[in-house]
């Protein structure tokens, strides 16, 4: 039981070795196709990138009852009170357009009523909501003949986004799909290569044991060769 375990382990750690020196001897590979990933995804996310929107909201009383309320949240939004409110601030929308930008309802079935507005400027949402408050209060009057609405909280601006900014996901997604392709490619590449890495593998091939192995010279191994001559030389003259 022991000797397998043993055995087991040097398995382990020579199956790690090959896969880290794998790793090592093609890095150039992952470390390529990851940069060009990142670059993709820094150029996609540039062209692509998300509009910011900002919302700010006022608050409005309306002393009716439910039904009237109504008619009177839909009078808010009508062409009639957002041509006003394109008007006194000077701004180039319709008033079909404005309106999508316009959100109107009740706070949980009471008469305060939210006049919200979404913008991709925070200072232009906050006066957009409060300038249609004032323009329906001052404009309710003459289209029902309904005068009690007063305004209970004006619109302040927010410059914090309600929505996130997609540039970081598509670099960081980019980068790690990189890193993944690449890591493909290393052991793809390597399972194609089918020149000899191992005395293992020539035993295996040829079918008989290797007695010993020629390791390649460089400038390196032949200057530690001469250290190792000299030394040995020196003993001998010493003895």
């Amino acid at each position: 039981m022991g000797r397998f375990q043993t055995d087991r382990r040097i398995a382990k750690e020579i199956n790690l070795r090959e896969i880290l020196g794998v790793l090592k001897k093609r890095a150039w590979i992952g470390i390529t196709i990851t940069i060009l990933a990142a670059l993709f995804g820094y150029f996609y996310s540039s062209i692509n990138q998300t509009t910011l929107l900002y919302s700010s909201s006022t608050n409005i009383i309306i002393n009716a009852d439910g039904g009237q309320r109504k008619t009177l949240e839909v009078i808010i939004k009508d062409k009639t009170v957002l041509e006003k409110v394109i008007n006194q601030l000077g701004i180039e929308r319709t008033p079909e357009s404005l309106a999508q930008s316009i959100q109107v309802g009740s706070i949980d079935e009471t008469q305060v009523v939210k006049i919200s507005v979404i913008d991709v400027n925070p200072e232009l949402a906050a006066e957009i909501a409060n300038t249609t408050a004032n323009v329906f209060i001052q404009e309710i009057p003459n289209i029902m003949d309904f005068d009690d609405v007063r305004v209970l909280s004006d619109a302040q601006v927010i410059p914090i986004p309600i929505n996130d900014s997609n540039e970081n996901k598509i670099l960081g997604a980019a980068i790690i799909g990189g890193i993944v392709i690449g890591l493909g490619l290393i052991f793809l590449v390597d399972s194609l290569d089918e020149s000899i890495r191992s005395e293992q593998e020539v035993e295996e091939l040829l079918e008989v044991p290797i007695l010993g192995s020629v390791s390649i010279m460089s400038k390196k191994n032949i200057n530690k060769t001469k250290k190792i001559n000299v030394n040995n030389r020196g003993d001998s003259i010493g003895i």
